[in-house]
């Protein structure tokens, strides 16, 4: 499981962390049932603190993507479709929202901007 962290980025450590399991358990890397590294291990790999590493550990708890055991460590929990749909549904709206923007910045119309959306959307057909 390679996380990458970046110091540059506005968006703290464990959120990085957290965005970066919840990617792996969406796409299907991490499958139901599978091991994360315990907390102390993640955070001497990541040369950062325990604490951040259990705030991660946490948060992803607390959304339901693993379930962690006292002794035995933390693992990915079998995913509901619906909330992998709703988690994917915000990161689209996010994204959007970003890309709503720029074009507003560079006086875009809507139009211009569906057909860029579409183009992605549907490939090169």
């Amino acid at each position: 499981m390679d996380i990458i962290i970046s110091n540059s980025s506005g968006e703290p450590i464990y959120e990085q962390i957290v965005t970066q399991i919840k990617s792996l358990i969406m796409t299907g890397e991490l499958k139901p049932g599978d091991a994360l590294p315990s907390m102390r291990t993640l955070a001497q790999s990541l040369r950062i603190s325990v604490i951040t590493t259990k705030r991660a550990y946490e948060e992803l708890e607390r959304e339901g993507f693993i379930e962690s055991y006292t002794g035995k460590g933390s693992f990915v929990k079998q995913q509901n479709v619906e909330l992998i749909k709703e988690e994917n549904l915000r990161q689209i709206e996010v994204l959007l929202s970003q890309a709503v923007d720029k074009a507003k910045l560079s006086n875009l119309s809507l139009e211009e901007l569906s057909d860029i959306l579409t183009y992605f959307y549907e490939g090169d057909k």
